[in-house]
C-alpha cells in the first residue's frame, strides 16, 4: 500500500512538474489554432536593437521560413512565396501567413542575430506563435494564463488525490491492527496446584 502511495505522489509532482515546464516553455508565444484557407500574423518584436531577423519553424528550428536584415534585404522559402507578407522593419516586423494549409501546423520562432565581437550572438524575440491549422472548429487563442490556470488545476488536483490516498492508507492501518489486538490472548500466570494441597495438607 505504501509503494502505491509513492507511486501516486510520483505521478502528482511529475506531472505538475510538466504542466510548469510547458507553462515555462509557452510563456514567450501563444498557441493559436485556425482554420484551413485562413490567415494570421505573426509579430516579432524585441527591445534591444537587432541586425537580423528570422522567422524559423520546427521543434528545433530546423526550417528558415522568412529572412530580414536591417538593411531590408529579405529572402523567403519557396514554400511561402506567394503566401507571405512582412511590414516593418528590424526589429519590429509584421509576418502574414495567407492561405493556411494543414502543412502548415507547428512552432514559428521569431529569432534575432546580432553581431558583437566578431560572433553572431543569437536570441528568440517575442511575437513567437504555435500555430495549429484544423479543417474546421473556431479559432480560439491560448495564451500563457490559460497555462497558469492548468498549472493551479492540476495542483489542487494533486493535492486531493494525495489526501483521499493518505486517508485510506491511515484507514487500512487501523483496520489491520485491530484484529492484532483483539487475537493475542491474555497471558495467564499458571497457578501451582501442588503447593497449594501442601498448604492446606499443613492447616490441617
Amino acid at each position: 500500500m505504501s509503494a502505491v502511495c509513492l507511486f501516486i505522489l510520483i505521478l502528482c509532482f511529475y506531472g505538475t512538474a510538466r504542466t510548469a515546464a510547458g507553462k515555462a516553455e509557452t510563456d514567450g508565444y501563444k498557441v493559436i489554432q485556425i482554420k484551413v484557407g485562413k490567415q494570421v500574423t505573426i509579430q516579432c518584436k524585441s527591445a534591444s536593437n537587432q541586425e537580423m531577423l528570422y522567422l524559423k519553424r520546427g521543434l528545433n528550428e530546423e526550417e528558415d521560413i522568412f529572412y530580414l536584415t536591417d538593411s531590408k534585404k529579405s529572402t523567403i522559402n519557396q514554400k511561402f512565396t506567394d503566401r507571405l507578407q512582412f511590414h516593418g522593419q528590424v526589429p519590429n516586423v509584421d509576418i502574414l501567413l495567407k492561405n493556411l494549409t494543414l502543412d502548415d501546423t507547428g512552432p514559428y520562432w521569431c529569432v534575432y542575430k546580432m553581431s558583437s565581437n566578431y560572433k553572431l550572438k543569437t536570441s528568440r524575440g517575442n511575437g513567437s506563435v504555435l500555430l495549429v491549422v484544423t479543417e474546421s472548429g473556431p479559432a480560439p487563442v491560448c495564451t500563457g494564463q490559460s497555462q497558469g490556470d492548468l498549472v493551479l488545476v492540476s495542483v489542487v488536483i494533486c493535492a486531493a488525490v494525495l489526501i483521499v490516498v493518505l486517508t485510506v492508507f491511515l484507514i487500512w492501518i487501523i483496520i489491520k491492527t485491530k484484529p492484532l489486538r483483539s487475537t493475542v490472548k491474555k497471558r495467564q500466570v499458571p497457578v501451582n496446584d501442588v503447593y497449594e494441597d501442601m498448604r492446606g495438607t499443613i492447616r490441617r
